[in-house]
């Protein structure tokens, strides 16, 4: 990891009365796959940092897996005991109970000015900013070269051809053509990237309502269950069963034609020797336009006060080179703009510069509304079921129409 940026332009230590001492919580997820690049040693140094300029604030750093991270944040709130700050997977919920500071009243300007413009939307509920974005990556379609030229194929652009490369790469031998994870794990993302390739999506941007059973998000569905999965093309583990970290694995080990990833699988493919490409998700009739984008997200608590030192100490998080250090340790897109424009230019970081141009396109999961907890939730469990023999894309897509709308009554 580069040195951190130490030199962020901040006004004074924000203290009032003199030498009173403010120790500022802090829990965050870990990003890291070893001790060796754990999140906790990149905040550690961070803090380190900032305390260095800011004598009288100390930042009280925790960080836990993303398996436990959320739920450790919601038994600590409802304890009455709410961290400064989480930088976790979700904050509407909190939005929603009127327990987070807006945006508004932390960040000083140019910080806000910075944000990519998609992200923080996306960190609104009723057009005020709560979630204040932390990282993010969007999707692309990797492919295994090495099984293309023993195919003699070349990258699919549209559906139609995606299924013919398939069909070849199955005549190869190739143990799976496409690899479709709709298992529990994160059946969301893969729904929503084929979603999108089809001109749909989980809401209607112009009704701003869920769309979940929308006809063209059906005819989506029926074609991966007809054209896709009824085919053989899916490999030997039903979608439904198939969860992302198995198919990311089954890639690294070069089981794997083509599937949906992110810049993490990057890595893996390199540190076993697969070829891969990348290009962007084949749709209906050419590229799709939209990809998905993913985000998460960091909130401040107002149980404890401080929002004037938690204000300051995000300006620091927030500052170009810290920025930049955290996106490049764990391969995820910046949130700023400033930070985008060097990553966007720099030769070290032209493996992420596909990922990079997605971003502006992309479309983010309907995170400001707290009905997307329960909607998500059902995704993971039903969405295998469309494709699967007997299944039925139109009557599943309505059932978990049926559950975003209660989830919106309930909101």
């Amino acid at each position: 990891m580069t040195a951190l940026g130490l030199t962020a332009v901040l006004g004074g230590c924000g203290l009032t009365g003199g030498s009173d001492e403010v120790t500022l919580k802090l829990v965050a997820a870990d990003y890291g796959d070893s001790a060796a690049n754990s999140s906790q040693k990149y905040w550690d140094k961070l803090a380190k940092a900032y305390e260095a300029e800011h004598p009288g604030v100390s930042i009280d750093v925790t960080v836990y897996s993303w398996n436990d991270v959320d739920a450790k944040v919601k038994a600590m709130v409802a304890a009455g005991d709410a961290p400064d700050l989480a930088q976790i997977g979700a904050y509407a919920d909190y939005a929603a109970k009127d327990l987070l500071y807006e945006v508004d009243e932390l960040l000083s300007i140019p910080v806000q000015a910075d944000f990519v413009s998609q992200l923080a939307d996306a960190g609104q509920v009723n057009g005020v900013q709560y979630g204040i974005p932390f990282a993010s990556s969007t999707r692309l379609l990797f492919y295994n070269k090495t099984l293309f030229e023993k195919a003699g194929l070349t990258p699919p652009t549209t559906w139609k051809e995606l299924a013919a490369d398939a069909e070849a790469l199955k005549a190869e031998g190739v143990k799976y053509p496409y690899a479709l994870p709709l298992g529990p794990e994160e059946a969301q993302a893969e729904t929503m990237q084929w979603l999108l390739s089809g001109g749909g999506g989980y809401t209607d941007t112009n009704l701003g309502t869920y769309s979940i059973d929308s006809t063209e998000n059906v005819a989506t569905f029926d074609w991966l269950k007809n054209d896709l999965v009824g085919k053989g093309l899916t490999g030997p583990v039903a979608p439904g069963e198939l969860n992302r970290a198995d198919a990311f694995s089954a890639f690294a080990a070069g089981d794997v034609g083509m599937l949906n990833g992110h810049p993490s699988l990057m890595h893996m493919a390199e540190k076993k020797g697969v070829k891969f490409g990348m290009v962007p998700m084949p749709g209906a009739e050419g590229p799709t336009k939209i990809s998905m984008g993913v985000a998460d997200w960091m909130m401040a608590f107002k149980q404890n006060g401080h929002a004037e030192q938690v204000g300051e100490f995000l300006d620091f998080v927030y500052d170009k080179d810290n920025v930049l250090d955290f996106s490049r340790e764990y391969d995820l897109l910046p949130v700023t703009n400033s930070a985008s424009r060097v990553m966007t230019a720099a030769k070290q970081d032209a493996d992420l510069k596909p990922f990079l141009e997605q971003l502006p396109l992309s479309e983010l999961y309907p995170v400001g509304r707290t009905s997307w907890a329960a909607v998500s939730a059902d995704v993971k469990r039903r969405i295998g079921s469309t494709v699967a023999s007997g299944g039925s894309p139109s009557a599943i897509l309505g059932q978990l129409q049926s559950t975003a709308t209660r989830a919106e009554s309930a909101e």
